[in-house]
Order: structure tokens, then sequence, then C-alpha cells
């Protein structure tokens, strides 16, 4: 569809949205809709639970933050949880600012840019639809219209709280314009938009001796005081500030604790009492969700003065540390590559995910536990099944440091790396090998990073590069392997008739002979020792298998190569052990007979068919490979 016709069709559609009438019109629209009336906290949370909720390992996935923020689950949860869903309900949370707390590039800016859309999308949508009064620079709410004495009658007949004083504009015209008629009043919908200052407001300090607290409450206009006569007439002031263009949304304070302190002192009475001081004007009312970041030094810094106590009580602080899942960090990554313009450039498989792995070891303390090593830790935190753990184990180790995730390298730093691998080798393909060298290669340029900090991250480089070489050496080895699943199944089946025999006492019989024979114990000993499996413990393991099998059959399932991840372990290497010799001749072979030349030929278009390698990058595993085969 051509992109002028999309223009003009969402046109027509907004157009289709709006409403205006009269204050009674809109008593009449709450009967029927009462959601519309609800608190700036309340529509944001409302939004979120909209998206859709799932639950995953006991954590709440909120949807409206994928395929943005990854590995942040567990800190969106208790954003959502501790902070929006009780300001929804109009608990004391919601007089606190909201301030988010963590690394450079740990996602806290694009943490609050979603919000932003979000509420711009949501106010178009019925159940986060918005109304204020026509004419009102404030989208004031038409609530306050009603009298204070009359509020309790109201909440009995809509069930709807008010809160908040009409302001000294509105009370102008309503006396003005409408005559004190309060049901004339015209009520109209708007729809938040943070280019058109409606709802939304960002507020970024600038130098503290030319910046003017006008940016935040607006001023006084002084072409219209010869007008009106005095400049407390709310008509020669200017309500374009952003606490008052941010009224019935959200305001972003920029850097807040970098900002002189009376940009601060207006939050005291906004958080708290909801209103702020404009003008020589009344206290004016403001329903508005305030959200800050920092870092963890400026925060510390700033809760040591002593003369920020009084804001301090008035914020609520939420960590969001970098994440520490490295299949998330991977995806952090793609997105990044995917918004560039380098998207074209072919990334061989587990590229990203090398990169992705020394990125989380920089990340991670070292365990208390003498049983767990940094890379043990790592597969854990990604979910992965570790032999000896179970799910109270990583709880366990992730109450060791609550401030685990808080320093190590940012995605950003990574992303420069990988960027600057694609424009230095000018060719169409990077692996692996080429983006950990320039990491390794911009540790020294990197201004954070101390002599002690540099030697401990060129050992995670090391630790990378030693994962990196197994997950090589599998990739082309499972490549080799002709109709691999079929041999694995083949097998497995075999060593399973094997067990079976051996756990209930009793014989085989010969496919050929058909004759009555043992249990073939060099077969079944030489898969269990390819997992560590000694000879004490290999009758445990065996029936640990046949029970597993069992299970599968009482549920109705069929146990198959996938349903025992040591088994399947165990498989892969035996098959892979057998292999070895082969691979390694072929591989590294500089002159290549006809069949080993045909050898390679399928290898590489099975890793370019199957495994994602294009055919720079395939030739480049194997001869990679084929080196570390003959070391």
């Amino acid at each position: 569809m051509d992109i002028l016709k999309k223009i003009e069709m969402f046109r027509e559609e907004e157009e289709k949205l709006r409403w205006e009438g009269s204050f009674a019109d809109y008593l009449q629209l709450l009967k029927e809709k009462p959601w519309v009336a609800q608190s700036a906290h309340s529509r944001v949370y409302n939004m979120l639970k909209d998206a859709g909720i799932t639950e995953e390992k006991g954590t709440k996935k909120y949807e409206f933050f994928s395929n943005q923020l990854f590995g942040l689950e567990e800190s969106l949860e208790r954003l959502v949880e501790e902070y929006f869903h009780p300001a929804a309900k109009r608990l004391d949370v919601r007089k606190r600012i909201l301030l988010l707390m963590g690394p450079v590039s740990g996602g806290k800016s694009t943490l609050v840019t979603m919000l932003k859309r979000g509420l711009e999308a949501y106010s178009l949508t019925d159940r986060g639809s918005v109304f204020a009064i026509k004419g009102c620079p404030m989208h004031e709410d038409p609530l306050h219209l009603i009298p204070h004495h009359l509020r309790k009658d109201f909440h009995e007949e809509y069930g709807i709280r008010i809160e908040g004083n009409l302001s000294p504009l509105n009370m102008m015209r309503l006396e003005q314009e409408y005559g004190g008629r309060i049901e004339d009043v015209l009520v109209e919908r708007i729809f938040f938009s943070e280019d058109k200052r409606t709802g939304i407001g960002t507020f970024s300090p600038s130098d503290p001796k030319s910046q003017d607290i006008a940016d935040l409450t607006g001023s006084i206009d002084f072409s219209t005081i010869a007008e009106f006569g005095s400049e407390s007439d709310p008509r020669a002031y200017r309500f374009d500030g952003e606490l008052n263009k941010a009224n019935r949304g959200m305001m972003e304070f920029q850097e807040m604790l970098k900002c002189d302190e009376k940009f601060l002192w207006h939050l005291l009475s906004l958080t708290q009492e909801g209103n702020f001081k404009a003008g020589r004007f009344a206290l004016i009312s403001a329903d508005e969700l305030i959200v800050a970041h920092t870092n963890e030094t400026e925060y510390r810094s700033f809760i040591s003065n002593k003369k920020n106590e009084a804001l301090h009580s008035r914020i609520i602080v939420m960590p969001i540390p970098y994440n520490l899942k490295a299949s998330q960090e991977e995806r952090i990554y793609e997105k990044m590559i995917n918004e560039s313009d380098v998207s074209d450039v072919h990334i061989a498989p587990h590229t990203l995910k090398v990169a992705a792995m020394f990125t989380i070891l920089t990340r991670l303390k070292e365990p208390k536990k003498g049983d767990v090593d940094l890379l043990k830790k790592m597969r854990l935190y990604d979910g992965e099944s570790v032999e000896g753990f179970n799910m109270a184990d990583i709880d366990e180790l992730k109450k060791e440091y609550p401030d685990e995730g808080m320093s190590g390298i940012d995605p950003r730093y990574v992303i420069n790396r990988i960027s600057s691998t694609i424009i230095r080798k000018e060719v169409p393909s990077i692996n692996a090998l080429d983006v950990l060298r320039s990491l390794k290669d911009g540790l020294d340029q990197h201004p954070s990073i101390t002599a002690e900090l540099r030697e401990r991250y060129m050992n995670y480089i090391s630790l990378a590069r030693k994962e990196y070489d197994n997950i090589a050496k599998n990739e082309v080895q499972k490549a080799f392997v002709y109709s691999y699943e079929e041999s694995a199944k083949t097998l497995m089946d075999n060593y399973l008739d094997n067990v079976e025999a051996y756990c209930n006492k009793s014989k085989l019989r010969d496919q050929l002979t058909g004759e009555e024979i043992n249990p073939d114990e060099k077969l079944m000993r030489s898969i269990e020792e390819q997992i560590g499996i000694s000879e004490n413990a290999k009758k445990a393991f065996r029936e640990e298998v046949l029970i597993r099998i069992s299970a599968f059959a009482r549920k109705g399932k069929r146990f198959d190569y996938n349903s025992h991840d040591r088994l399947r372990e165990a498989i892969q290497k035996k098959l892979f052990a057998d292999l070895k010799d082969v691979v390694k001749i072929t591989t590294s072979s500089k002159t290549p007979d006809e069949q080993q030349l045909k050898k390679i030929n399928n290898v590489v278009a099975r890793l370019i068919d199957e495994h994602g390698y294009n055919s720079t990058s395939a030739n480049e595993l194997l001869r990679y490979v084929g080196s570390l085969l003959n070391r």
C-alpha cells in the first residue's frame, strides 16, 4: 500500500475517534464507560496489563516490553507489581517519583521511551481514551468542575473518586464564558503526543545559571499584562511548562539528580499533594507520572547530601541492572544490528552467542559456593540444566549478590566492536573469532577499564574462546555425520535395549542368529563414559533412564532422542568420538584427494543448508576446526 494512503487512513481513523460534547454529555459517557475517569498511574498499569501477561518459571512476563527489552523480566515484574499496580489502586506509592537506577546502556531510556510511545498509542484505544476541558492548555480533568461539597454524592452515584481542584484559568472561564453553568462546559477527547506536547513531557536540565524554572511551571506573558491589567490574571500566564503539558499522562525527568535544587522543590508538593505552585496563583492540581533515571554513582552522591532528604523520601528507586542471560544478550545484539546499516553483512552462527557469553561473564560475580564456577552460573541463569543443580540453587545464587548486574561491559561497547570488525574486515562475512579479537583489541581503548579489570576481562575472552572451540568442533562433527539424527536414534535405541536387559537381569536376542546374548557392557560403558558416569554410578544412571521412560509411558508420551538431556549429550559425544579421526584427516589435508574433497563439499553444503553458514564462514569454520584437532 502507498505510504501516503496509509497516512490518509490514519488521519481518517483519528478523526473518527474525536469526541466533543458538554459536561452533561460527558457524565452520560461516564455511566457507560467509567474507566474513562482513571488516573494517570491507572492508565499506565492498564496499558501494560492489556498488552498481555504470561508466566514463565514463576516470573510474570509483560508482553508490552517484549521484542524491545531482553532479560529484564524480573526487574520489570518488580517495577509493575511494586509501583504501577499499587499506584493504580491509589495507594501511597503513586505519590512518589519513579527513579530508574542502573548502569549505562542498561535499558532505562528504552523503557521510558516505550512507556511514552505506548501511552500515545493507548490513548487512541477505547480503554485508554482521555477526555479534557476543551481549550485548556493543561488538558484538565473535566471532573474538577464538580464542587467539593458534591463530590461525596458523585462518588456514591458514579463510583468514581475526584481528586484535585479546578485550575485558575478554567475557574475564570467557567464564570466568564459559561456563566457558572458547569453542565455547559465543553469537553473533548484528547490524544497523547510528545511532539504536540499533549499529556507527555520531557524535561532535560541545561546550564543551571541560564535555565529558568518556567521550563517546568510556565511563565507570565508580559505582552498581555497591559491588556489584562495584572500578573495574577490567569489569561496573562502561559501554562506551557513541562509539568503543565504532561498533566494527565507522564513526564520524563532526564538527569534529575544533576538538576539545580530549585528545580526539584516543585516536585515535593507535586508528588505528595498532587499540585504545584506557578506564578501568583493558588496551587495548581496535576495528575501525572514522573519518571526519572540515573546511574548508581550519581544516586549515591544524591542520598549522601542531607539537603536532599525531603525529596529522597518521595522517591521510589527501581534498580534496572544489566541482563544476565546470554541468550537474551544475543537478542539485544540482533536487534541493534537489524536497526543498523550493516544488517546485510553475514554474521556466522554462534558469533553473537560467543560475544554475549563474554559480556555476561563480565557482569557476573564470582559464586561463593565452591562447586559453582562462572560458566556454570552463566548457564544456570540462562535456564540451562546443569547436573546437580535445581531452581533452589539458582535462587540461592541470586541472593548472594543483590547488586549483581550493576557493573560489567555494556551492549553498546560490544556492538561498537562488532561494527569495527565489519568495517575493518571489508568482507561480507564475520565470525566469532573476528569479534573476540576485536573485543580484546578494544579493551585498551575503553576509558573505564583499569589494568586489573583488563586482565580479568582477558580471562573471560579466553573462556568464551574455549566455549567457541567446543561449539565449532561439535558443529563440524554434526555436519560430518551422515543422517545425524537417524544415526543418533539408532545408537540410542541400541543402548536402551541393552539397559533394559541389564536392569531386568534378562538377555537380548541377536537379530541375525536368533540366539540369546548378554547385554553389551562395552557399548553401554563407551556411551556413559562420554559424560563422566563412573563404574560405581552406572547402575543408578541406567535405572534412572528406565524410570524416565516409564514416566513418559504413563503420561502417554513417547520417549525419544531429546527426552533425556544427559543421555542425548552422551550419544552425541560417542558419535563424534567415532568420527573424530575422519574429521581430522579431511579438514587438515592441504591437498585433499577426490574422496576427501567430495566429503568437504558435502559438509560445507550441510553447514550452509542446515546450520545457517554461508560459503565463506563455512570454509573458515572447517579450517579452524582442522587446526584445533591437529593441536
